[in-house]
């Protein structure tokens, strides 16, 4: 699909957006303003921007722990995605939810999940919807290559294929389930070979080529939304950093952590880009000031925010119909 200079624009706007919120939460989280944990999304913006290019707000998503890179993709306003990992008032989930539970409806996006493996059944739902409504919709899995082990991902893998859902399932294999290797832990040749088994096209994707991973998510979307099923991708992708901020990473080596730099999905795309001359370093340059100062507001906007009132403490822990 030929994309067009907006369109590369808005491509380079999202990664660079993940990449400065990220860069950010990094820094605030060292700060002591984010409870909990946080678990960044560095080096794999190529991924979840590809993924999601072309979808819309009907188009639903389900995601991971590390799903900050996944919201935005998917165009979740980055404010309020800032207010609820500082859990604060006004967040998309009012503060309560954090930075693995962050969720917007009404972007499609299903909700980031601490629970392993816990998106490819959610998404499987949520595609079986999208059947059985005839939308010509899709819904899509994140998960890991530590996901990949999971049962519950098994299983959503043969029920997709078995009930001829529009799911597609995005595996981002950055090498590591949490501190374990995926060459030590996934025992199949790759993941993209064991989602076949069940029945269902899959490919391997380079996952710092915003390129690749596009095109590749180009003919899932076309096969979902034509009513012929699943689709897999294995989109092999760095983590810059460790499992969760702050991770020594003791168990990388110096120059694994100068590789995973070093296939930057940002700098490649600004390389493509401007040697096509379809886009200039002055574009560019623009575009990535113009987050920095949209992410200087979020992060001002968050740290003044009051926390939320004891009153709302028992809202929203039950539906009611």
């Amino acid at each position: 699909m030929q994309l067009s200079r907006d369109d590369l624009k808005r491509a380079y706007r999202g990664m660079s957006t993940i990449r400065a919120f990220e860069e950010r939460v990094d820094k605030e989280f060292a700060l002591g303003n984010i409870p909990g944990f946080a678990h960044v999304y560095l080096g794999q913006e190529a991924s979840g921007i590809g993924v999601c290019f072309d979808l819309s707000d009907e188009d639903q998503i389900g995601s991971t722990h590390r799903g900050h890179g996944h919201c935005i993709a998917k165009g979740c306003d980055v404010k309020g995605m800032m207010l609820e990992i500082m859990g604060k008032a006004g967040g998309l989930c009012g503060g309560k939810g954090g930075s693995m539970h962050i969720a917007d409806m009404s972007k499609g996006m299903l909700g980031a999940n601490a629970i392993v493996g816990g998106s490819p059944p959610i998404a499987v739902g949520a595609a079986l919807t999208q059947k059985l409504l005839k939308t010509g919709k899709v819904a899509v899995a994140f998960s890991g290559d530590g996901a990949s082990n999971q049962g519950t991902t098994f299983e959503a893998l043969n029920m997709a294929v078995v009930l001829g859902v529009p799911a597609i399932f995005a595996f981002e294999n950055n090498g590591y389930g949490e501190h374990t290797a995926a060459s030590y832990a996934v025992g199949a040749p790759s993941i993209a070979e064991r989602a076949k088994s069940f029945g269902m096209p899959a490919e391997v994707v380079d996952g710092s080529d915003f390129f690749a991973v596009h095109d590749a998510m180009g003919r899932a979307l076309e096969r979902g939304r034509a009513g012929e099923g699943p689709y897999a991708l294995e989109i092999v992708c760095s983590r810059f950093l460790g499992h969760f901020v702050g991770d020594p990473q003791a168990y990388r080596l110096p120059e694994e952590l100068a590789q995973a730099r070093a296939n930057d999905p940002l700098a490649r795309f600004r390389t493509k880009v401007t040697e096509a001359s379809l886009l200039d370093d002055a574009d560019l340059n623009a575009i990535d000031a113009e987050v920095l100062a949209q992410i200087e507001e979020a992060v001002a906007l968050a740290i003044a925010a009051p926390r939320p009132d004891l009153s709302t403490l028992e809202q929203d822990v039950y539906v009611r119909y």
